[in-house]
C-alpha cells in the first residue's frame, strides 16, 4: 500500500527537500505538499490521507491549531510535527494536543524516517529528549513556570514580542489584527504578571524561549 502523505510548510525549499528525504526511503509514497494550514484541513476533508508532517509556524492558523483540528475531525489520522522549535518549548504542548511525534528541523535524518516508520506502524514517535520532557513534567506539573499557563497561541505572540518584533510585524506574521495583537498582549502580561516588553525579553531570554 502506498503512503499518502501531507507536508505542511510555508518554506517551499524545505518541503520540497523534505519530500526529496522521504522519497529516498519509502518510494512509493504520494506526497502533497501545502503552505497553510487552511490548504492542509481542505485536502484531508476531500481524500484520505495516512500521515500530516506539519510545521508549527505557519501563516495564518498554526500547525498546533492544525493538529488540533484533525484530531477533532480525523481521530485516527496521525500528525507528526516538524518543527523549528526545540522540544522544551513545543513538544509537549504538541503531544497533549494529540500528535504522533515531535521533531526539529535540525534533527538528524535517519530520526525522521525512524519516526516515519513507528507512526506506520500504529506508534506514537517519542525521542529520548522528549522522554525525559515528560518525565520531569510529571514532577514538575505543581511548579510551572509562568510561560506554561498561555494558550498556544499566546505563547506564539509572546516569542514574537520577546525577540523585538512590533504589533504591526506580528500582525502580518500571523495574519491578525493589530488589535487582536494588542489583546492577546494586554493578556500575556496579565498571566505572567509581567509589565512590559522589556519583562517579557528579559524572561524569554531566561528561560532559553528565544
Amino acid at each position: 500500500m502506498n503512503l499518502k502523505i501531507i507536508i505542511a510548510d510555508d518554506h517551499a525549499i524545505f518541503r520540497k527537500g523534505l519530500k526529496q528525504l522521504i522519497m529516498e526511503e519509502f518510494v512509493n509514497a504520494q506526497i502533497t505538499e501545502v503552505s497553510t494550514a487552511e490548504e492542509a484541513i481542505k485536502l484531508i476533508r476531500q481524500q484520505p490521507f495516512d500521515l500530516v508532517i506539519s510545521d508549527i509556524t505557519m501563516p495564518g492558523r498554526s500547525g498546533v491549531d492544525l493538529l488540533k483540528q484533525i484530531c477533532e475531525e480525523f481521530p485516527l489520522l496521525p500528525v507528526l510535527i516538524l518543527s523549528m522549535h526545540p522540544e522544551e518549548q513545543y513538544a509537549i504542548r504538541a503531544l497533549k494536543a494529540g500528535a504522533w511525534g515531535y521533531i526539529t528541523k535540525n534533527a538528524a535524518s535517519d530520526e525522521l524516517v525512524n519516526a516515519i516508520r513507528k507512526i506506520k506502524s500504529s506508534k506514537k514517535y517519542i525521542s529520548p529528549t522528549i522522554a525525559d520532557l515528560l518525565t520531569d513534567n510529571l514532577f514538575l506539573n505543581n511548579n510551572q513556570l509562568l510561560h506554561q499557563l498561555l494558550s498556544d497561541r499566546e505563547l506564539e505572540v509572546f516569542k514574537l514580542i520577546a525577540s523585538g518584533k512590533n504589533a504591526s510585524t506580528i500582525s502580518e506574521i500571523l495574519s491578525l489584527s493589530v488589535n487582536t495583537i494588542s489583546t492577546y498582549r494586554s493578556r500575556i502580561l496579565e498571566k505572567m504578571k509581567l509589565h512590559s516588553n522589556a519583562e517579557l525579553t528579559r524572561y524569554a531570554l531566561e528561560n532559553n524561549l528565544i
